[in-house]
């Protein structure tokens, strides 16, 4: 508190520093101080705009600003990894769609129509309204060996842990999550009570520190695991392999972060770095993982189980199919994060230049289940900078069941991307652990903007469908996409990504982009076999991924 009187004095004495050549002492303090005062107050006060709230007056510039954005942004240019636009009218896009603000835009088409990457929908002359045919989509998660199968969202919440986030940012989540029907992903930092205040439905995550669920060596304690996940509100659990944002690396936590509190929850020492090992203890084979798999089904009451992983090493992948084949033990989900996700804490080489991106990574997935014939058994779930409806349909057309979203929640809360994620001081009170700025994001506001930014995104997702002609998630296939790969050449997504047939990578001979990934892969090890095997046979290596 005295921080925020400390802001508001120096702006006030600023400015009758400036005006004092003209203006008596007693106007000064009758027409600009106590009206500056009480400005002040007026900002510390009020729960919807946390900048203002943590830093009075000050805080106003930035809405300043903001509100002549529109004629400026054409001097920003901001761009996503592999050259789509994720600028500022993706964030104007979402702030609008949490508040229940017009987000419809003017002037026509904001992007060059005609540059590479540029992707649009087919739409159908007998388009339909969506949401009279289809009431809000969701989807059945658990498979065979599932007992208690889960109906959730087409769209939710993605995996950010408390300590990263701020104990209200995660309240004000699991109540959007309850307020909209979708659920909440906890990240790696362990179940904890925040999680569960809000009521909403929680997807727990176990990384590779098993925070919340292990014995003080690290190692996991089935135990621990089993009484949380027993909890009403845990409808699912994710193992995470990997993330896109450091995949191969394991979670990071700066210690300025690293409270009592989080240390407390975490099993950790307070006030130091906290860096997750890069791999888990309870597995080291794609046999072993699935078998970790039925462990926490086991465990959690027959619960759905998956695993979350960014894409790296292919025959790592095929390999698990090869130890689902074997084993007949099936995840219930598995999720697919692209190397552009996000993160608040990660090297700048392992965001940039490690892991495949979820374009690739989702086709890829999906293909491989489809040739093993697993398909059938497990959901995809798809998650790397999702944030709006054509995001959605883009994802369901390569092969996702289900989206999550981190960052456009993020921004639902209030985030205003000020890149201060790891130095504990985010101006929005989302990604601090300073009670001071936490104070600013006031759960009882924010909680209605997760819970808009979600229902407008899918309605949005709903709206293109319709337009497409499409019923249902279900029903889009990679040809209703279009992209632009050269100047004078267009493709569907269908071009890109050819499918491959239902149970070809059950017996030979395998598709051409499989070949060589089924001669190296094995359900006992990650470990490709390279032995034996003559690299200019499968010179096709260099085509496309799939297909």
């Amino acid at each position: 508190m005295r921080k925020k009187f400390v802001y508001s004095a120096i702006l006030a004495n600023a400015l009758i520093g400036l005006t004092s050549i003209w203006w008596l002492p007693v106007l000064w303090s009758l027409f600009i101080v106590v009206p500056l005062i009480g400005l002040g107050m007026m900002d510390m006060i009020q729960t919807k705009r946390a900048i203002r709230r943590n830093f009075p007056l000050l805080g106003r510039l930035r809405y300043l600003f903001e509100s002549i954005r529109p004629e400026i942004q054409q001097y920003f240019v901001e761009s996503d990894t592999d050259g789509r636009p994720f600028n500022r009218l993706h964030r104007s896009v979402i702030y609008q769609r949490s508040k229940r603000e017009r987000d419809t835009t003017a002037f026509g088409t904001q992007l060059n129509v005609y540059e590479n990457n540029y992707e649009w929908l087919s739409h159908s002359i007998t388009a339909l309204d969506y949401f009279k045919v289809n009431e809000h989509p969701r989807v059945t998660v658990g498979g065979p060996a599932c007992l208690q199968p889960y109906s959730s969202s087409v769209f939710n919440i993605s995996a950010m842990s408390y300590g990263s986030l701020s104990k209200n940012a995660v309240m004000a989540l699991n109540a959007g999550a309850k307020i909209g029907g979708f659920y909440h992903n906890t990240g790696e930092g362990g179940l904890t009570d925040y999680h569960l205040e809000g009521g909403g439905d929680v997807v727990w995550q176990i990384g590779t520190a098993y925070c919340g669920c292990r014995h003080p060596d690290g190692n996991f304690d089935p135990e621990a695991f089993s009484k949380k996940a027993q909890h009403p509100q845990v409808k699912m659990i994710e193992i995470k392999l990997s993330q896109g944002a450091k995949p191969g690396h394991g979670g990071m936590l700066p210690a300025t972060k690293v409270t009592e509190e989080v240390a407390r929850i975490r099993m950790v020492e307070a006030g130091k770095d906290v860096d997750s090992p890069p791999y888990h203890r309870a597995f080291s084979t794609p046999i072993g993982l699935l078998e970790f798999v039925k462990l926490l089904r086991d465990l959690s009451g027959g619960k759905p189980v998956g695993f979350k992983l960014c894409i790296g090493h292919r025959s790592e992948f095929v390999a698990i199919c090869k130890a689902m084949v074997q084993t007949n033990i099936y995840p219930d989900f598995i999720g697919v994060d692209g190397g552009e996700g996000g993160t608040g804490t990660a090297p700048l080489e392992f965001s940039n230049s490690v892991g495949m991106p979820l374009r690739e990574a989702l086709a890829f997935v999906y293909d491989c289940l489809t040739g093993f014939d697993l398909k059938r058994h497990i959901k995809i779930i798809a998650t790397g900078k999702v944030a709006t409806g054509f995001d959605l349909v883009k994802n369901f057309a390569l092969g996702a069941d289900i989206c999550n979203s981190a960052r456009g929640m993020m921004m639902a809360l209030g985030c205003i991307q000020a890149l201060e994620c790891n130095a504990n001081s985010c101006p929005a009170g989302v990604a601090t652990q300073d009670p001071e700025l936490v104070k600013g994001l006031v759960v009882s506001d924010k909680k209605t903007r997760v819970a808009n930014f979600h229902a407008e995104t899918v309605k949005s997702a709903g709206e293109l469908m319709g337009a497409a002609g499409i019923r249902h998630p279900d029903h889009i296939h990679r040809v209703h996409i279009h992209r632009r790969v050269s100047p004078n050449q267009v493709e569907t997504y269908l071009d890109s990504y050819p499918y491959i047939p239902t149970g070809s990578l059950l017996q030979g001979p395998f598709p051409p982009s499989f070949a060589f990934l089924m001669k190296i892969s094995c359900a006992e090890s990650f470990e490709p076999n390279f032995d034996e095997v003559d690299f200019a046979e499968y010179a096709w290596a260099k085509k496309p991924m799939t297909g």
